[in-house]
């Protein structure tokens, strides 16, 4: 059976709706600056998740070492398109039409990785689709904290109330985020 692959969001004409969970010092700062702070690595590949459930799935619902803190960035539409159009595929596969090590020079070179992972359901059980996540390092990173980052929301209180409901066996589904299918606009990564 042959997956399909889906960007699922909340956006609007202008933003994308991302998340991230962190340590408390990395999240309280990132929401009094507006963007991530000195305690922020740009170093390192950072992954951002536009899928809400993917997000709880991976942070445990805020529960896991240093994700208790969940935020809900929204970002510029045209620097995540852009990012998107540029990623190279995390892991090989020989349907690429390209040989591993070509693969491994575009990895290599490349500061945006995309992983497409079974999305999830409330319970952290694979749907039938694959959601992006989208890994970024280098000038993607910079773009992302200096120039995309429209707002930075901590949603762990939302978050926390709703696995508390989840876990006393209560349908949270018209409590979460209302995510549509994503449709890029094919731009330039010039």
């Amino acid at each position: 059976m042959h997956e399909s692959k889906e960007i699922r969001a909340l956006y609007t004409e202008k933003t994308i709706r991302v998340y991230q969970a962190y340590n408390r010092q990395i999240a309280e700062e990132a929401v009094r600056l507006g963007t991530f702070g000195p305690h922020f690595g740009m170093d390192r590949m950072t992954w951002i998740k536009p899928s809400f459930l993917w997000m709880m799935y991976r942070c445990g619902w805020g529960e896991k070492e240093n994700q208790e803190r969940v935020l809900a960035i929204d970002i510029r539409r045209d620097g995540f398109d852009r990012a998107v159009n540029a990623a190279v595929i995390s892991t090989y596969s020989e349907n690429m039409g390209i040989t591993k090590e070509e693969w491994q020079a575009l990895i290599k070179e490349s500061d945006v990785r995309v992983q497409w992972d079974p999305e999830k359901d409330i319970n952290g059980d694979n749907l039938p689709y694959r959601s992006l996540q989208l890994g970024l390092r280098g000038k993607a990173l910079s773009e992302y904290v200096n120039e995309w980052i429209v707002n930075i929301t901590d949603i762990t209180a939302y978050v926390k109330e709703l696995n508390r409901l989840r876990s006393a066996g209560v349908d949270i589904l018209d409590r979460l985020p209302r995510e549509e299918v994503y449709l890029m606009v094919p731009v330039s990564v010039s």
